[in-house]
């Protein structure tokens, strides 16, 4: 049952780690609806987003390997620092800061305190009300190379946010972004370029530490959910950067809405353990 657990989590994972409707609030909220009815876990989450971005790695390749070739290049001062992809491996980096900073000053209340259920509806309601505000009076006339290093701290401290189940890394960036003035199909690359960094070494990092510290899933039980959420996220990436150029985000705003409206209900009903 543990192996059919980690695999549904894992295609969970890969179907909403790009969507602006949190990745980690879904695993939280699956994990107690299944058999075992137990909360996966902050590192079972970290893990399995290795696979998802590798997703990103691979849709992404020829951007990221231009990307880190101008910043070396640049480095090395064979192309000026203001180069269009020098200044976004910069403007990456920057923008990784939060989220590391924080997520280690904030480790212990990431895994225990932050994952109650109603923390989760909560955040669902409250950033998806803010991502329809953001969507509908953004101006959504800058594109990605007039990003600047402020905006790219901002876009840093928002997709931080996300250590918060419920708020979503994408939705989080993208929101920033949108409310920044930016395109949606610009704020959601950028969103998915910026999370590379940050996502690696935090699933490194609980993969380390899950070698001591067992969840509830064994690594191999692990292991299938991220091989599962790295093939379904390939797909996921592509579609949804082709759905965000002609649509906007409303879908995924009452989905939210709706999301944590049941949540708050099921909690107070007590059919859900928060």
């Amino acid at each position: 049952m543990n192996w059919f657990e980690a695999a549904f989590l894992g295609l969970i994972q890969g179907l909403t780690e790009f969507l602006p409707i949190s990745s980690s609030a879904h695993l939280r909220i699956v994990g107690e609806l299944l058999p075992n009815a137990a909360d996966p876990g902050a590192a079972f989450t970290a893990i399995t987003q290795l696979g998802t971005e590798t997703a990103v790695l691979v849709f992404f390749w020829k951007d990221i390997v231009r990307i880190i070739g101008a910043w070396f290049n640049a480095l090395r001062g064979k192309v000026p620092h203001s180069d269009p992809d020098a200044k976004m491996g910069w403007l990456i980096i920057v923008g990784s800061l939060p989220i590391a900073v924080l997520g280690l000053l904030f480790e212990e209340q990431i895994d225990t305190t932050f994952r109650s259920l109603w923390i989760v509806a909560t955040t669902l309601i409250v950033f998806g009300l803010i991502l329809a505000v953001a969507d509908h009076y953004g101006r959504q006339d800058r594109e990605l190379r007039e990003l600047t290093p402020k905006h790219g701290i901002l876009f840093g401290f928002a997709q931080a946010m996300a250590l918060i189940p419920g708020v979503s890394r994408s939705g989080g960036t993208i929101t920033a972004g949108l409310l920044m003035g930016y395109t949606r199909e610009a704020a959601a690359r950028y969103s998915f370029l910026l999370a590379i960094p940050a996502v690696f070494a935090s699933g490194l990092y609980k993969l380390v530490k899950s070698l001591d510290e067992p969840g509830v899933y064994t690594l191999p039980q692990t292991a299938l959910a991220t091989v599962i959420a790295f093939f379904v996220g390939l797909v996921i990436v592509g579609w949804f950067l082709k759905y965000v150029s002609t649509h906007s985000y409303r879908l995924f705003v009452w989905y939210r809405i709706g999301l944590g409206l049941v949540l708050y209900l099921a909690l107070g009903f007590g059919l859900l353990n928060a």
